[in-house]
């Protein structure tokens, strides 16, 4: 399939890109490449490395392929893979900082790259800074002379703030620095990073990209600011991604359209649902008009997905585990992204040092999956029963 002729939508790129059946006798998706030797046919080929694929973990057909679609989807000069959306953050900060360097992120970031930054990137030298996830272009006056770097993620972790990139971008180039997003919530259907301003847009490609819960991977695409730091030391690290799970990737990015479509519909049914009960005091997701930044949401996104929070109202521990112990369609577990609806617990004060949550009711985040809203919806309310029930003895 010939990728170049027209200018089309996302939801096209999303069906071709990085298909080549041309290379394998016709057949639309790339095979399945495992291997690490690959044999040269002269010593000059070998020394000169006159071959495209030359070892298995510098590239492969199968990982060249989701590289190829990811790339073209972010509208990016290159894209690499990494083993986990937690590695694609790490390796998207150490490609652009290191010892004595600074960089700014938000106080709602993702949990475990804030414990990479405060463990293993305090021993390599890193210095961080935490920001509150609202500051936009007032981000400026938080620059040292050593700043390389602001990492952003919108919406944040649990809370889901929606950070204002385009001023965050404009005011990081202003001083020469790099502007690193996780972009796994909205992915580059609902925000195009890097046309904001990224510099490197970060996916948990484990959640939506993959969609089935079945493999681990992550992604970093890069603008052409970055692309050189990026290459480097990816190659430098050794980073490797099988085939396996590049071909999982790409056989759920095909899907990656229709699937959030209904995430979205889903959602948006849950939470308008969610608003209206009792026992809830909030409901937080960018789609909603009640959410404090659904117009920096409409500005600069084109579309929610399925993972939410709501805080219920004041109420013991036991009743949010009588809520959420015996839900039928609702697993407890982590990660999100796939076909299942999950739920778990959570709390942001474990998780801040800039800010401050003053919510007296527990929170929860929902992933809502691809099963039937109203039957989600009548889950939630056996649990909200079951809630009520404690909170009354109580």
């Amino acid at each position: 399939m010939n990728n170049n002729k027209l200018t089309t939508s996302s939801a096209t790129v999303i069906a071709h890109a990085g298909s080549h059946p041309e290379d394998h006798y016709g057949f639309v998706n790339p095979p399945i490449y495992r291997g690490s030797t690959v044999v040269f046919p002269s010593v000059d080929c070998m020394q000169n490395g006159d071959q495209r694929y030359q070892y298995g973990r510098w590239n492969n057909p199968s990982t060249e392929a989701l590289c190829e679609a990811i790339s073209t989807l972010e509208g990016a000069t290159g894209a690499v893979l990494c083993p986990s959306g937690l590695s694609a953050c790490v390796t998207a900060i150490l490609s652009v900082v290191g010892s004595g360097d600074h960089i700014l992120v938000p106080d709602s970031v993702y949990a475990p790259t804030r414990h990479f930054l405060d463990t293993a990137g305090k021993r390599l030298g890193i210095q961080t800074t935490y920001y509150d996830p609202q500051i936009g272009a007032g981000i400026s006056e938080l620059f040292q002379s050593n700043t390389e770097a602001v990492f952003t993620e919108s919406p944040g972790s649990h809370t889901f703030e929606i950070q204002d990139i385009p001023a965050i971008a404009k005011a990081a180039h202003a001083h020469g620095a790099l502007v690193l997003l996780d972009n796994t919530w909205a992915t580059p259907l609902y925000f195009k990073a890097i046309d904001h301003g990224v510099d490197l847009s970060i996916m948990a490609a484990t959640k939506y990209i993959v969609g089935h819960s079945d493999a681990l991977i992550g992604t970093i695409a890069a603008s052409s600011r970055a692309w050189p730091q990026l290459k480097a030391y990816h190659f430098q690290s050794g980073t490797y991604v099988s085939p396996d799970d590049a071909n999982l990737a790409l056989r759920g990015l095909r899907t990656l359209d229709v699937r959030l479509e209904r995430h979205q519909r889903s959602a948006l049914c849950v939470a308008k649902w969610l608003e209206e009960q009792d026992q809830v005091s909030r409901v937080i997701y960018p789609g909603l008009p009640s959410h404090k930044n659904h117009s920096l949401w409409r500005r600069d996104f084109t579309g929610a997905t399925g993972l939410l929070s709501f805080v219920t109202k004041s109420a013991p521990i036991e009743a949010v585990k009588a809520l959420l112990d015996d839900l039928s369609l609702f697993g407890l577990g982590y990660s999100w992204g796939g076909f299942e609806s999950l739920a778990m617990t959570v709390d942001p004060r474990k998780m801040r040092t800039t800010t401050t949550w003053e919510e007296e009711g527990h929170l929860i985040r929902l992933h809502i999956g691809l099963e039937n809203a109203e039957d989600l919806i009548a889950d939630l309310k056996l649990g909200f029963d079951r809630f009520d029930l404690i909170c009354h003895q109580a």
